[in-house]
């Protein structure tokens, strides 16, 4: 395994750069003038499957005085933000959609990340007392995507260009590539992980992470904007002449190592300690994304027996289904593994690994509130009382069962960014808070540096199995919750907003403040702001009253239900797509109809009423009443 402290004499090009680090600050740059190798480009287009093999480049910087601004340009980099990712369209092949995820642009946004990063260590006044910057150092990886390879090119140019020293971790999951800043090994300044999570196989994209944890949507916006302006204002759209490749690693055996040790520790076997697992079938469904080291390098090494997994060879074509804990396929297929092989559980993983779910001996799948009850149930049992975060889509029956079990809810921006920061905030306020969820399957320990990690969620799951089994209980993973109430219904629609892109986004938080003065004004009946009063949040559940109040990435509102009794038979939950010109609008109730109920006093007392038919497309409203 190499370590972060290699050294090697092709490194000598950014070793030059590397020394642009101490201070004074950086320079002013120059634009760059193009180089282009075209058959080198048709290679880098036409390279499908080959991800082991890495092709490296070297920016080169030719000055000129020629400054160009272009606001297409901007705003395309701009675009790219989605929370607090970056994510786009890498490869021809959707109906509608242009590639816009181009190695230039990933160029521009590597190069500006890495420029972030050292203007950061420069200002942590307690990091440079401890350790001193010297020479800045990120590692990347990626998931299996097709175009992987290309885009790699282009980061390791970007991170060049910026003076960073660039290590290639190769396939990767997202938590390990946090975990690169964290082991001591390697101990890297940064992190990107390349992967567009469960999207299509044309998409790609970029997570970021220092030491302190992922990076905040304000954080990328900040990187994304100073990229358009890289990417506007450059002659040079691609650098293709670095021949110098970074230093390879070996991450990911130190990472299955390190959660491997976490099972044998905790599980402490009486007779079995580094075979835990021994007399346990556990499937795991990669859906041929990064996940299948997970079953080799972490299950089979503790005696599991793994017969019957899915999908474990990386294809960034997924041909099987979506990597993905909530694609109902995915699911189907687990379940059906399981109950054929009369398995002990199922592992669901989505492509980059840091979202799971999973399939009990039952056949039953956990996913969504249930997973989120699942760990709230394990959680509660070691830190009773503890604050639970998660979204403002989960159920009322969710709550319940955190509050039976003697935690507290706090309901939350939806948005993993948002459940894990609000978590991270509490704790600094002296709110105890162990476990940050999100319905699509991104989870955070306090234990487990905040870091939404898919594997370690199973490992905690598959602790607590062995547990159970060690105590004399036959029962599987899903006896723990049982007494979980499902929605009678449930409902998610969309509302296109009626505009241009440029101003969608805009005319979103006008229908959406305007929802909310609604309900404010009693205009709807029975209709009120929700809130859980117990964690400094309010209006909704979505407004921060602290004296330092999380800026607002995109607005929304939870809204409860009540009957003439004023007891809650549902909710409502408005939201502004953060990436799309779109509002969702999620809906759960108790009660048989509530949810077509719901949907109508929205559609009639509120969007006709208020004249935001005209803004919005209430196609799908009216659709759903319509059938209901």
């Amino acid at each position: 395994m190499a370590s972060s402290s290699t050294s090697s004499p092709t490194l000598n090009i950014l070793n030059r750069n590397a020394n642009k680090l101490h201070f004074p600050w950086l320079p002013e740059r120059k634009p760059l003038q193009t180089i282009i190798n075209l058959n080198f480009l048709s290679f880098l287009s036409s390279s499908r499957t080959n991800n082991n093999a890495t092709i490296f480049v070297r920016s080169s910087s030719i000055s000129t005085t020629d400054v160009f601004t272009n606001d297409d340009d901007i705003e395309r980099i701009k675009r790219l933000q989605n929370g607090s990712d970056v994510r786009g369209v890498a490869l021809e092949g959707e109906k509608g959609r242009e590639v816009d995820l181009t190695p230039p642009a990933v160029e521009a946004i590597a190069e500006s990340f890495g420029e972030w990063l050292i203007a950061k260590l420069r200002d942590d006044d307690d990091y440079k007392e401890k350790q001193g910057v010297d020479v800045v150092k990120v590692s990347l990886g990626k998931d299996p995507r097709v175009t992987g390879a290309k885009l790699s090119v282009a980061v390791f140019s970007g991170l060049a260009r910026a003076g960073c020293l660039a290590f290639d971790m190769g396939l990767a999951t997202t938590p390990a590539c946090f975990m690169s800043t964290v082991f001591p090994h390697f101990s890297y300044h940064g992190s990107i992980m390349m992967t567009a999570s469960h999207l299509p196989y044309t998409r790609n994209g970029l997570k970021f992470f220092t030491r302190r944890g992922g990076l905040t949507s304000l954080e990328v916006e900040e990187i994304c904007d100073r990229a358009a302006r890289k990417y506007a204002n450059r002659q040079a759209k691609v650098s293709l002449t670095l021949i110098n490749p970074p230093t390879k690693v070996n991450l990911m055996s130190a990472y299955a190592n390190h959660l491997r040790d976490i099972i044998k520790e905790r599980i402490n076997h009486p007779t079995n300690y580094d075979t835990p697992l021994q007399g346990f079938q556990i499937i795991v469904n990669a859906g041929n994304g990064s996940g299948g080291f997970f079953t080799w390098d972490v299950l089979d090494k503790l005696g599991a027996d793994t017969f019957g997994s899915l999908y474990l060879n990386p294809d960034g074509m997924f041909p099987n289904h979506i990597p993905n804990p909530e694609d109902k396929k995915a699911m189907a297929l687990t379940r059906a593994a399981v109950l054929e092989n009369s398995a002990d559980l199922g592992i669901v993983f989505d492509t980059d690994v840091d979202r799971s779910g999973v399939v009990d001996n039952k056949g039953n799948p956990i996913n969504g509130d249930k997973l989120i009850a699942l760990m709230s149930s394990i959680v509660l049992k070691e830190h009773p009382e503890t604050t639970i975060v998660t979204d403002a889509r989960t159920s009322i029956g969710l709550s319940r069962i955190i509050t039976n079990r003697g935690g507290k809810h706090c309901l939350y921006r939806v948005g993993y960014r948002n459940v894990i920061d609000k978590g991270v905030q509490l704790n600094e306020d002296d709110i105890e808070t162990h476990l940050m969820m999100e319905t699509s399957g991104h989870g955070a320990l306090k234990e487990n540096y905040f870091l939404d990690d898919g594997a370690y969620m199973v490992v905690k799951i598959i602790i607590e199995m062995v547990r159970m089994r060690l105590s004399g209980s036959s029962e599987g993973i899903g006896n723990l919750i049982e007494d979980l109430e499902d929605p009678v219904e449930s409902v998610e629609l969309r509302m296109d907003v009626i505009s241009e892109p440029r101003y969608a986004k805009t005319k979103a938080v006008e229908v959406i403040d305007t929802f909310r003065r609604y309900v404010e004004e009693d205009k709807l009946e029975g209709w009120m702001l929700d809130s859980c009063g117990d964690c400094w949040v309010g209006e909704g559940c979505l407004v921060d009253l602290n004296e330092n109040p999380t800026a607002i990435d995109a607005h929304m509102y939870r809204v409860k239900v009540l009957d003439n009794e004023q007891n809650e038979h549902g909710w409502v939950h408005l939201r502004q797509s953060v990436h799309n010109p779109n509002i969702a609008v999620n809906m759960q109730s108790s009660i048989p109809g509530g949810c077509r109920s719901m949907t109508e006093i929205f559609k009639d007392k509120f969007l006709f009423a208020s004249g935001l038919d005209k803004v919005v497309d209430t196609s799908q409203i009216e659709q759903y009443v319509k059938e209901h």
